[in-house]
């Protein structure tokens, strides 16, 4: 059973809380905004005027000695960076009180935190957004956050938990960094803190050190890196550039990716500035990653957003399958990556296939129009498949691995294997890659547009695999049919197309030579 299928009267009861209406010395608390790891924040209004506030309450009654000291040291960072680090972009605590509530006993002595209240945080933003393109404001906040993050590395500390759950949105547009109970302030070249942090968010060096009698090492370019991860969210409404359902899995990648044994996948939808200050922030390790300050990264934030904006490329809802697929080692060439000119991509996204001048013949890997793919779909195909640059990756492979797979049939479904839909996706292994190719919201495995978008990213995953392991070029066709059917590992360790599943790779190029001609 997953965590999602828990019945609601088996579920983990959630922290204690404060009734609505409680008072804490000159603030009085309202309805809960949010709660995590050490405790729960609530709305909150001074009782002399009505100003508003936020009141983080960290219960300390349960805590052994030491968590009640290590937390007491997290408030104590929290409430010195603020006092210190004063900036516009940096959320302010005003008051540290201790409550007092004898009839809540689990609250009793409680550590309560009065600071700015937000409207929402970008995390709530991101997980409400549809994929495939950036969030409204999206422009400002990375104005807003960079700044912060340069007043806080100007200032001699590091954020040490950059991630969106961390970034408070105010009224009037206002955008703060938050959550300071893991900064720290620098000794020289870094800093220490405690083994936390959001997993996904942390640089892959961070899995590879020893944490000491002081803590864990932190350097400012693991605030760069998380910037990174954050910058390509606003962009892509909320897409990770490193796969995987969990946080875990995405830190796995990420880790893979610094090895030099896995790609670094930008959404092909960025601008050519914001995917080369994103992939500078994602540099595989703190050295390469070191020339690029907080500071600078602000600086060309500014630059990129502040003044007249270039013609961005135009995306449409169904193509978040959309990636650019960078290797560490071409990093520096990634300004030349992800595409031709305008009018190449215009007629690509329209789906179909692109202008021909003088005689009608067919372009290399678009659907010809005689053939048996269902006329809806062409332009789904067509989208999906010309988001991967790589050549390989072409509508008609596609639709010879749909068709070989179902059949171009939405509701088919082998139940006994689990695969259902017209990409036969096992919905466990749907869930993480899966991208809203339709742009309602919705990851639905039976969805076609969402099927045939997630197809087209998994399989240029494989097309990439099979090339850094120096697979042979003319046969990634057969090696991705595979792939697809079995697993990129099955076809790495067997060296190419296993015979259990040839019949149904013959057919997928049958197909594909049929949609070639």
């Amino acid at each position: 059973m997953t965590g999602s299928d828990v019945p609601d009267d088996l579920e983990t009861p959630g922290p204690p809380r404060l009734p609505e209406g409680f008072r804490i010395e000159g603030w009085e608390v309202g309805a809960v905004v949010g709660s995590g790891g050490w405790g729960t924040v609530y709305e909150a209004r001074t009782v002399a005027d009505g100003t508003p506030a936020a009141v983080k309450v960290l219960p300390t009654g349960a805590l052994g000695p030491g968590q009640r000291a290590a937390l007491g040291e997290l408030v104590e960072r929290e409430v010195r960076f603020s006092a210190e680090a004063d900036h516009p972009h940096l959320v302010r605590t005003h008051a540290v009180c201790t409550v007092e509530a004898p009839d809540l006993p689990a609250l009793d002595g409680a550590i309560a935190l009065v600071m700015d209240r937000a409207e929402a945080s970008l995390k709530d933003v991101l997980d409400a957004a549809a994929t495939g393109g950036p969030i409204d404001g999206a422009d400002r906040v990375l104005r807003g956050v960079a700044a912060g993050l340069a007043h806080m590395h100007d200032a001699g500390w590091v954020h040490g938990d950059l991630k969106p759950a961390n970034v408070l949105l105010g009224p009037g547009g206002q955008v703060w960094l938050a959550d300071f109970g893991l900064a720290a302030e620098l000794d020289g070249t870094h800093a220490h803190l405690p083994p936390l942090g959001t997993l996904d968010h942390l640089p892959p060096e961070w899995w590879s050190q020893r944490t000491g009698t002081q803590g864990a090492e932190v350097r400012p370019t693991a605030d760069i890196w998380a910037f990174g991860v954050l910058a390509h969210q606003v962009l892509t409404g909320g897409l990770h550039p490193f796969p995987g359902a969990t946080a875990r899995a995405r830190s796995l990648a990420a880790q893979a990716y610094a090895r030099g044994t896995a790609p670094l996948r930008l959404d092909a939808g960025l601008g050519d500035d914001m995917r080369r200050l994103i992939a500078d922030c994602l540099a595989p390790d703190h050295t390469t990653r070191l020339p690029h300050t907080a500071r600078g990264i602000a600086a060309r934030v500014e630059d990129f957003t502040g003044g007249p904006r270039r013609r961005r490329r135009r995306l449409l809802p169904a193509v978040a399958a959309g990636l650019v697929v960078l290797t560490a080692a071409a990093l520096a060439g990634v300004a030349l990556l992800g595409g031709g000119g305008d009018t190449q991509d215009d007629d690509r996204d329209r789906g179909g296939s692109a202008a021909v001048t003088g005689a009608q013949r067919p372009v290399p890997g678009e659907i010809p129009e005689d053939s048996d793919v269902p006329e809806a779909l062409r332009p789904v195909i067509a989208r999906a498949a010309h988001r991967c640059t790589d050549e390989e990756i072409t509508p008609a492979l596609l639709a010879a691995l749909l068709k070989a797979e179902s059949g171009f049939d939405a509701d088919a479904a082998r139940p006994e294997s689990e695969e259902y839909g017209i990409a036969m996706w096992t919905p466990s292994v749907f869930r993480a890659w899966a991208v809203d190719g339709d742009g309602d919201g919705d990851k639905d495995h039976m969805s076609p547009p969402d099927a045939i978008a997630t197809m087209s990213l998994y399989v240029c995953w494989l097309d990439q695999r099979f090339k850094q392991e120096g697979l042979p070029k003319k046969d990634l066709p057969a090696l991705v049919a595979a792939g697809y059917r079995t697993s990129d590992r099955t076809i790495i360790e067997e060296g190419g197309v296993p015979a259990r599943v040839r019949p149904h790779v013959d057919k997928v190029l049958d197909y594909l030579a049929e949609y070639e001609r």
